[in-house]
């Protein structure tokens, strides 16, 4: 059947007919994710109506040239064969799988779009929804994306960098958080790895065809993503990863997830760009902060001084998995834990028995007396101190007087505290 005898029957039929979504097939190659007015044009009348009229000529006129040589031509079917030959699956607004909640953001924000297309945001930038995606891999798309993180930075990223991606991928996969990326060299890869490593699922969002993982030296770590994951992409089965795409590509990293982790972003990077995107669409931006002679984090330091217009920082310091928990996570649930300081023997003490201890010699032993006239206080108190500090070990009595307690042996103990 040929696509517009297909439209023609989905016309009659309802949401349930087949041609539906073969409709939006077409869509997905026969213009440019990230375009206002043609997403505008498709929600207003729907797929099938909307790609008939693209078809036919009716369209108005910027609608048929934004399609332009693609409106005769279609590869419809041949895309959704080859999908399901690679084990990939269209996913449309109307299947239950959709994520409709985290991409509602996006159709808010395009909403706020002027009609005027001179006057709109540019493509590679505009906050648009996708108008299908091409999935491959077994979970659902929405289950995954429900408690996620984006994790994205440079890719000729340092080995820092990529120790604490994989590190912050690992520890969000084990505690149930699927960790989103964009497949790429460096940071991307090594946050894949760390979840991959935890056994979770993770999400690769692609610039270009899922049956054709960019780029090539991550073949191996992509077709693992597939295998326990997701990987996901606006355009359709064959499609060439053009740079202008991985700038439209960002909007949906951020879109898709409750937050955004930059770890290491040079001064011009996609994954500042990633993170500003994420700031408009009010998700969290998180950064790792890296050394301040690095040029590979001197984006990540900018965006740390940078405030929103009302004041408020745009991004917020994350070390650690548990940062970032406490940041996209449940309202007092996910709080992290302060962390942990070295403790020694002098914790805890008061200030009288502080300035003992602090008077006390450390070879010859003194009187009470002594000890009183270098602390500054009574001679009683000096007495009401002095077993307290013994029974800790930080003093000893020498058979004349009081003088501190050697360290023990190791070079731990009241030593390596004071």
């Amino acid at each position: 059947m040929t696509l517009d005898e297909d439209l023609e029957d989905a016309a009659v039929a309802g949401p349930g007919h087949p041609g539906l979504r073969r409709a939006r097939a077409w869509l997905s190659r026969a213009c440019e994710p990230g375009t206002i007015d043609f997403w505008r044009y498709v929600d207003g009348l729907g797929p099938v109506e909307a790609v008939r009229r693209l078809r036919a000529g009716r369209a108005p006129e910027r609608l048929r040239a934004l399609v332009g040589a693609r409106a005769g031509t279609d590869h419809s079917l041949e895309d959704l064969r080859r999908a399901e030959r690679c084990g990939a699956r269209l996913v449309v607004p109307e299947d239950d799988e959709w994520p409709a909640f985290p991409l509602h953001a996006l159709t808010l924000a395009t909403a706020e779009e002027p009609d005027d297309h001179r006057h709109q945001s540019q493509r590679t930038s505009a906050l648009v929804p996708p108008v299908a995606l091409w999935v491959r891999g077994g979970p659902r798309l929405d289950e995954l994306v429900d408690r996620s993180v984006a994790i994205v930075g440079s890719r000729a990223s340092s080995a820092y960098g990529e120790h604490v991606a994989a590190e912050l991928g690992h520890q969000l996969g084990e505690r149930g958080w699927t960790v989103v990326s964009g497949g790429a060299y460096g940071i991307d890869a090594a946050a894949h790895r760390g979840a991959l490593a935890a056994e979770a699922p993770t999400v690769a969002v692609l610039a270009c065809g899922v049956d054709r993982p960019y780029p090539a030296g991550n073949g191996a770590l992509l077709n693992r993503v597939a295998d326990a994951g997701l990987l996901v992409s606006e355009w359709p089965p064959g499609a060439a990863p053009h740079q202008h795409r991985f700038l439209v590509r960002n909007r949906l990293i951020a879109g898709l997830t409750r937050g955004t982790v930059i770890v290491e972003a040079a001064a011009r990077s996609g994954a500042t760009a990633t993170a500003k995107r994420a700031a408009k669409l009010g998700r969290r931006v998180m950064v790792v902060p890296g050394p301040v002679t690095s040029a590979m984090s001197v984006g990540c330091h900018e965006l740390l001084r940078e405030e929103s217009a009302d004041g408020q920082s745009v991004a917020r310091l994350v070390a650690s998995a548990a940062h970032v928990l406490e940041e996209v996570g449940a309202v007092g649930a996910d709080l992290a834990e302060p962390s942990p300081r070295p403790t020694g023997p002098r914790d805890g003490l008061s200030d009288l028995a502080v300035r003992v201890l602090d008077a006390c010699p450390v070879r010859i032993g003194v009187g009470p007396e002594r000890l009183a006239a270098v602390a500054g206080c009574e001679v009683l108190e000096v007495l009401r101190v002095l077993p307290a500090l013994e029974l800790a070990e930080l003093v000893q009595w020498t058979g004349s007087g009081w003088r501190l307690a050697p360290p023990p042996k190791g070079g731990g103990g009241r030593g390596a505290a004071a």
